[in-house]
């Protein structure tokens, strides 16, 4: 194909579904081409939520959610780095693990930030011991699996944080859906099978970590494609 004078890629729509990934030579070519990080290339044109990830950690900040100084990170579906990026910025880490799918990504963010990837399954963390991480991360991951998907993380993310630490991601609650909100969805959202966005009942997220010992400390909303995802923090207490 490459003689004929085609290049096999990848599509840049990833709002299809969960089979869509952001393409790494593709977004890589075209951030330099724009003269963007690879993160604002993402968010100002892709997504076409300018600001995104700078404001969704800004919050974090804000919350305290760095002022222990985590030394241990893990971050399920880091993809571009963008949020991991500027984590590392606010805080230092001995450890930074990353559960990542795309194999470009993951040895990209390895050779540009020195983080630790972890053989990935899509569903566990086994790699990781229970209790060894301090602040455990999924940014824009849950709004794209299934149900059950999910929910296998869920337990995961609470048995590798230690008593003290924090979890962060964010879902796309009732909080999120409005009547409006679903119209814009339904009729700008893009096509595909369907999969995405994936809708998570806020009060199910806060039950189930209840009983797995995590209190949720604070919710705030970030942009996520034509309307919003909500962000929870929790911490672990027992």
């Amino acid at each position: 194909m490459r003689r004929a004078g085609f290049d096999i890629v990848r599509s840049t729509n990833t709002r299809g579904g969960v089979d869509d990934f952001i393409p790494f030579d593709a977004t890589m070519r075209a951030a330099r081409l724009a003269g963007l990080s690879v993160g604002d290339y993402i968010d100002e044109v892709m997504n076409g939520t300018p600001g995104a990830t700078e404001s969704t950690i800004a919050e974090l900040r804000a919350l305290g959610v760095f002022d222990a100084g985590p030394d241990a990170v893990l971050e399920i579906g880091p993809g571009s780095g963008r949020y991991l990026e500027k984590t590392l910025k606010e805080c230092s880490p001995g450890r930074y693990e990353i559960y990542e799918t795309a194999a470009p990504w993951a040895e990209y963010l390895v050779e540009t930030f020195g983080v630790v990837a972890r053989p990935t399954e899509g569903f566990s963390l086994a790699p990781t011991p229970d209790g060894s991480i301090d602040l455990v991360l999924a940014h824009k991951v849950f709004n794209t699996l299934t149900f059950l998907g999910t929910s296998r993380y869920f337990f995961e993310m609470a048995r590798v944080t230690r008593p003290g630490g924090r979890i962060v991601f964010d879902v796309m609650t009732e909080t999120c859906l409005d009547p409006d909100t679903m119209r814009a969805w339904a009729t700008q959202g893009g096509t595909g099978h369907d999969s995405y966005p994936a809708a998570m009942p806020r009060r199910t997220c806060v039950d189930l970590f209840a009983t797995l010992g995590c209190t949720l400390e604070a919710g705030f909303l970030a942009p996520m494609g034509v309307a919003s995802t909500e962000v929870l923090v929790f911490a672990k207490t027992a």
